[in-house]
């Protein structure tokens, strides 16, 4: 019989030892002082782990990650090396676990663990826009996120490449935004890169855009629908 392979280890918690050593420096705390306030919010370990995080020889999991922003007293994306970009990396700056998102969002634990673990959210639309909230993100971020720019371009491409009302909805999906905003700014997308020819057919008025410049331009002419 063969034996199933373990799950794959989940990559590192995005974590900058630069960071964590300025924090702790301008509260004017020692290692000690820091592992006595991780131990308050669950986590007990040495000092020696704080003084190894902060030199890069160790990195934290997501639970020590966690304690040691609220040890120090700062928001958890303040720890971070990078901009969080994955949902794992958004939930963890939201100093949340996966089955208060889980539950926030109307999903299930698994499935919701498997949106983390694919990349992919299949959530609806209420979901989503649910997801958006609890996790504070942009609409950019939230497409990010959710790998949904790959749908949100090709559903882009439809629309100024003909009517954008058939794909309203499936927009919507992607983008939980108010639909006037929505069909406000697929309008204003289509005149840009379409021009009416004098037999009422359509041509070309630009070369056909590519996701790095449609997308960008989406999200302007959305902000400007809705402001």
């Amino acid at each position: 019989m063969r034996r199933r392979k373990p799950p794959a280890p989940p990559p590192p918690v995005p974590f900058s030892p630069a960071a964590a050593r300025a924090h702790r420096a301008a509260l004017g705390l020692t290692a000690e002082q820091v592992a006595e306030g991780m131990a308050a919010h669950g986590v007990r370990l040495l000092p020696a782990h704080v003084l190894a995080w902060e030199s890069g020889g160790l990195r934290p999991d997501e639970p020590e990650f966690i304690a040691l922003a609220r040890a120090l007293w700062c928001p958890a994306a303040q720890l971070m090396d990078a901009r969080p970009t994955s949902l794992r990396d958004h939930r963890i700056a939201r100093e949340l676990g996966q089955a208060a998102v889980a539950e926030r969002t109307g999903t299930s634990l698994p499935a919701y663990r498997q949106a983390e673990l694919t990349g992919h959210w299949e959530g609806d639309e209420d979901q989503t826009h649910a997801l958006a909230d609890v996790l504070g993100l942009s609409l950019p971020e939230l497409v990010e996120a959710t790998g949904r720019r790959d749908a949100l371009d090709h559903l882009l491409r439809q629309c100024v490449a003909g009517r954008w009302q058939p794909h309203l909805g499936a927009l919507a999906r992607i983008v939980p935004a108010p639909s006037g905003a929505l069909a406000a700014a697929l309008t204003a997308l289509r005149q840009e890169h379409h021009v009416p020819t004098h037999w009422g057919a359509t041509a070309r008025a630009t070369p056909p855009p590519t996701a790095d410049a449609l997308i960008p331009r989406f999200w302007q002419l959305l902000d400007d629908a809705a402001s």
